[in-house]
């Protein structure tokens, strides 16, 4: 694990594959680390500089006082960007982090190659569904941290796949009771207030929308919506809860790949 020296705190990153290939950022969701990329991992190292790192409030990275915006979130990415002299980077981001990769995406173009979005909206809840949720978490701190995690297992997985890989599923959702309950909340602050519908035309990089035909955090139709409005954006779907990438594994990382190299874009 390595640092990046933020204005307000230290990035926590890490970075596998080959010196020199082109870059892809991998961004978590809200509640989890860089590992929960770990199944991907190994695939895309094979032709990218695979680059994670914990979104702020999360794992090994600062917890600066919230609330949050995805603007400061997506700030932070493009500092670590500049601290490791990347001029432009595929991104890939799940739930927050394809809020993330969203802002990135309308706001700084210029920096990406291809855009990834995964289990994502242009608008995800309502103030009415996240308020409740940062009060308790304020409230309770790590015990509301550990009911989340209980709760969260329906949310992230469907439950045959729950039932089939346990041990895979309490490691993702593990991560959420470790998470800083005051940075889990200022990130859940970031998402309620993000909504990017009116703005998505305005990404104009190669896009790819992965949808989880099982999500109920973010359903398939958030994912149609973002690509109807993106120009020339592709979409994908898995059977899958809101945790794509893990429960769909292998075929979620070759999607990514065919689209990341096709056109020998990379």
């Amino acid at each position: 694990m390595k640092r990046v020296q933020l204005a307000d705190g230290e990035l926590n990153y890490q970075i596998d594959g080959p010196q020199g290939a082109p870059v892809l950022v991998l961004s978590n969701s809200l509640g989890t680390d860089l590992g929960m990329w770990d199944t991907q991992v190994a695939a895309f190292a094979k032709h990218f500089q695979v680059l994670r790192y914990d979104t702020r409030g999360h794992g090994q990275s600062l917890v600066t006082e919230g609330p949050y915006s995805i603007e400061q979130l997506g700030r932070d990415v493009l500092a670590l960007l500049d601290a490791l002299q990347i001029e432009r980077a595929h991104f890939c981001g799940l739930s927050m982090g394809g809020l993330i990769g969203q802002w990135l995406g309308i706001n700084a173009g210029e920096r990406l190659k291809k855009l990834v979005v995964c289990n994502t909206a242009a608008k995800i809840g309502e103030p009415s569904v996240w308020n409740p949720r940062i009060e308790t978490v304020l409230r309770d701190g790590a015990a509301a941290m550990v009911a989340l995690r209980d709760a969260s297992i329906a949310r992230w997985f469907t439950p045959d796949y729950a039932q089939a890989h346990p041990e895979q599923a309490k490691r993702i959702t593990d991560m959420l009771a470790a998470t800083s309950p005051q940075g889990y909340a200022a990130n859940c602050a970031a998402v309620r207030d993000a909504d990017f519908r009116d703005q998505l035309g305005w990404i104009k990089v190669p896009m790819l929308v992965i949808a989880g035909t099982q999500d109920a955090v973010t359903p398939p139709s958030g994912g149609h919506f973002i690509q109807e409005r993106v120009s020339g954006a592709q979409y994908a779907e898995f059977y899958a809860a809101h945790l794509s990438n893990v429960q769909a594994g292998e075929a979620f990382s070759q999607c990514v790949l065919a689209f990341l190299l096709a056109d020998k874009a990379v």
